[in-house]
């Protein structure tokens, strides 16, 4: 049994790890940028998060953790994408284009 009680705590700090991550993300972002890409505002996502994580820390009890999973992932995979495309996330803020390749810009062969 102490296998799985290893395996649970392991699971539950990384759930733990991704919601602490979520929430630093989540607060670094800009306001106007939650506005921008259409989500909902800062403070809500702030909220729901600290909620997780404060969950995950004081009250470790699975079914309230899963519903923080879901809101964590739903952050990673809906909400911080967005505000990074509105921010001007990825290539376009190192200055490279869409044409550009792991070792340069793509010259079609010339």
């Amino acid at each position: 049994m102490t296998a799985f009680g290893g395996l649970m705590w392991l699971i539950f700090t990384a759930i733990l790890v991704l919601a602490v991550v979520a929430f630093v993300l989540a607060a670094i972002a800009r306001e106007d940028a939650y506005r921008a890409a259409d989500k909902q505002n800062k403070m809500f996502w702030l909220i729901i998060l600290g909620v997780t994580v404060a969950v995950n820390l004081l009250a470790p009890y699975l079914f309230l953790q899963l519903a923080g999973l879901v809101a964590t992932i739903v952050f990673f995979v809906d909400v911080r994408p967005a505000l990074r495309q509105v921010s001007g996330g990825g290539r376009g803020r190192r200055g490279g284009s869409s044409s550009d390749g792991p070792y340069g810009p793509y010259n079609g062969g010339r």
